[in-house]
């Protein structure tokens, strides 16, 4: 028996059993993290000492985070104001998932920040192009965009910067 609480988080214990019997490549674990643009209904939270416990019980091991985008509040915005509706969006913080790099996760998702960026570019430039419907066009920008967005965690939030 477990809390609900607990019970939407990895257990350390279980997850390395998981990994000696099954042999997988990597782990995807739940500390905190959800899929989509609505992670939060209240304060962000990871549990990082869970992730300090599966770190310590599978040591060099690669964990993996799931749907941990940071929904940045200008791409947010930036959709909203050129027709979007996605109120209340909340990702995880950027400062999060540097802490989470830093530990024992080796790769954090973050398609929701992609597809935000990308949808933004699109959405200002069809508002700001209205006749414009060469997709070649408006998808040029939107490219852009996810190029800024990726060079932008790679810098700037997974710590990869000149690492192979």
């Amino acid at each position: 028996n477990v809390s609900d609480a607990d019970a939407r988080f990895t257990d350390p214990e279980q997850a390395a059993e998981f990994v000696h019997l099954t042999g997988v490549d990597s782990l995807a674990i739940a500390i905190g993290t959800s899929h989509g643009a609505y992670k939060f209904k209240g304060d962000p939270y990871l549990d990082f000492n869970r992730l300090k416990k599966v770190g310590e019980l599978l040591p060099n091991f690669p964990i993996v985070l799931h749907g941990a985008s940071s929904v940045l509040p200008e791409f947010v915005a930036k959709c909203n104001e050129f027709g979007g509706n996605i109120p209340g969006a909340q990702g995880v913080p950027e400062e999060m998932l540097r802490k989470a790099a830093q530990m024992a996760v080796c790769k954090i998702n973050i398609d929701t920040d992609l597809r935000l960026a990308m949808t933004a570019s699109v959405r200002e430039y069809l508002a700001q192009n209205p006749s414009e419907f060469d997709p070649r066009k408006y998808l040029g920008p939107a490219r852009d965009a996810i190029k800024g967005m990726v060079a932008h965690k790679i810098k700037n939030v997974l710590g990869s910067s000149n690492k192979l």
